[in-house]
């Protein structure tokens, strides 16, 4: 273009930039620029679209009806998208709009009591959630310098868990096992456990079947525990993108209450599902699949959502947010690709076993096979007391049981440490929806810790236990306050606390049989 032209056509935009500045009656005219594409062809979730050379990685692109999606291959001339929602009606040619912004999600005090999914539309009959908030689903983990030590407990309520396995607020603990062990009975315990002590829930439904949700949702409205839970739902019937995304909305949902400076509770169940889903995603877009035709980055999917859990210190408000992740094993398999990701990226793991779930051991935690790796730093410290020799006692007894099955002849001493184990996994088995709490839970186990149990025949430890419980319920104050401090308790009143066990069993054994 000739020096001339390039004037001509400054002359002939000037007196239009020149209009833009004018207001007449209250309207002021604007000049919006929209960078479009079109599909070219659309897939089972996914979509490719040419045009839009200046979209970034996972921005938000608009498609008609508003269907939204998500930029996720950016190649030289078309961009992969994930959809996320019904995508049947779309077709070749159709427009594709740049929105100029990442994906997020609704966040606030309305959410408590809802069921929405990742995108905060209602699933429920309750009408529409009022939200004037929204933040970015991806969002940086806190930094080492930003996080507190994990010290304080997150009582789950399952008394070998609490008692062996402890998770503290802030922790990553992993629940892993075969299918219909009770790994989602589990994560439903704790937020029932979690009534009246100022903690927010989350349970993050990633493909599970409607009936399987509406089963959960039932639990929870039933005993109280939505008023201060939000469910974030991805059926196994949607799109896989919207089972990509839910983790980490309800990561998000669950980042505004702990910025507060309060204490969330966050299970996904379960990360097999959303694993699947981004392979089903990356395969159809073209991904190069590695170890079981999972792409390489998917142990970056999972570790950056589970480092944004954390507890922060107390400049940025002291708030914690704990997650608990649900994988599925195949034939008892933890050492396969996903399972051992997760294991790796968690602080921990609470095993499921099949074979104690056939035997009627329920909840079926494999003690040997579980492990908290903040131990004790997140127990409160009469647990140290009530549960010394406890995860000891246990493995002897399994050890010699096996030998025992073959008839061998048993010296005293063996026969002993036999019907201790016998008490130990009788008193650790719990009903499912019973949450069992600290003060009943630490009689119990001082009751276990001073073989107060092993003279009480096998068929009465259930009805010694519920004893037990009732007269936790009568401790004064003072017996309260000390079994919930945060200091070691004094001897005399650990002596006091055993004295009153003793006098409730010595009733027991005294009554006719």
């Amino acid at each position: 273009m000739t020096p001339s032209g390039h004037n001509k056509q400054e002359q002939l935009y000037d007196p239009l930039l020149k209009d833009l500045e004018v207001v007449q009656n209250g309207f002021k005219p604007e000049l919006r620029l929209k960078e479009t594409g079109n599909v070219l062809t659309v897939g089972n979730g996914i979509a490719r679209v040419s045009g839009l050379p200046g979209a970034g990685y996972e921005e938000l692109l608009k498609f008609p009806g508003s269907l939204l999606g998500i930029a996720f291959n950016l190649e030289e001339s078309e961009i992969g998208v994930i959809l996320l929602g019904d995508y049947l009606y779309l077709k070749g040619g159709d427009v594709v709009e740049r929105t100029g912004r990442v994906l997020e999600a609704p966040v606030g005090e309305d959410l408590l009591g809802r069921i929405v999914d990742p995108l905060g539309n209602p699933r429920d009959d309750k009408g529409p959630v009022q939200l004037t908030k929204r933040m970015a689903i991806e969002r940086e983990a806190p930094s080492i310098m930003d996080r507190a030590p994990v010290n304080f407990p997150l009582q789950t309520g399952i008394k070998v868990i609490d008692a062996l396995i402890p998770v503290g607020r802030g922790q990553r603990e992993l629940i892993l096992g075969n299918r219909q062990t009770g790994k989602t009975a589990l994560a439903i315990d704790t937020i029932l456990n979690q009534h009246g002590q100022n903690v927010i829930c989350i349970y993050c439904s990633i493909g599970q079947r409607a009936s399987s949700v509406a089963n959960v949702y039932a639990n929870l409205s039933v005993r109280g525990a939505m008023e201060y839970s939000i469910m974030v739902v991805a059926t196994g019937d949607e799109s896989p993108g919207l089972n990509y995304i839910a983790p980490y909305a309800a990561t998000t949902m669950a980042e505004y209450f702990m910025l507060q400076g309060r204490d969330v509770l966050i299970v996904y169940d379960d990360l097999t599902q959303h694993a699947r889903s981004y392979r089903e995603l990356s395969l159809l877009l073209r991904r190069p699949p590695g170890r079981e035709a999972f792409p390489g980055d998917i142990f970056y999917l999972h570790s950056r959502l589970l480092e944004r859990a954390t507890h922060l210190n107390e400049t940025l408000g002291g708030g914690s947010l704990t997650a608990l992740p649900i994988v599925e094993t195949e034939a008892q398999n933890i050492s396969a690709y996903i399972p051992t990701n997760l294991i790796s990226i968690t602080d921990g793991q609470i095993y499921l076993s099949p074979t104690l779930f056939e035997l009627g051991v329920l909840p079926a935690v494999d003690i040997g096979r579980s492990v908290s790796r903040v131990g004790d730093k997140a127990q409160l410290p009469i647990y140290h007391h009530a549960t010394a020799r406890l995860k000891l006692d246990h493995a002897q007894f399994k050890e010699l049981e096996s030998f025992a099955r073959f008839g061998t002849r048993l010296d005293e001493p063996t026969r002993k440490i036999l019907e201790h184990g016998k008490r130990i996994r009788e008193v650790l088995k719990q009903p499912n929806l019973s949450p069992v709490s600290v003060s009943d839970q630490i009689l119990i186990l001082l009751a276990l810790r001073q073989r107060l149990l092993d003279d009480i025949p096998l068929d009465q430890v259930r009805e010694a236990e519920n004893r037990l419980r009732k007269r936790s319920q009568q401790l004064k104050q003072p017996e309260k306050d000390a079994i919930s401090a945060g200091h070691p308790m004094e001897k005399e009143m650990l002596d006091q606390l055993i004295q009153i066990v003793k006098d409730t069993l010595d009733r027991l054994k005294a009554e006719p049989s």
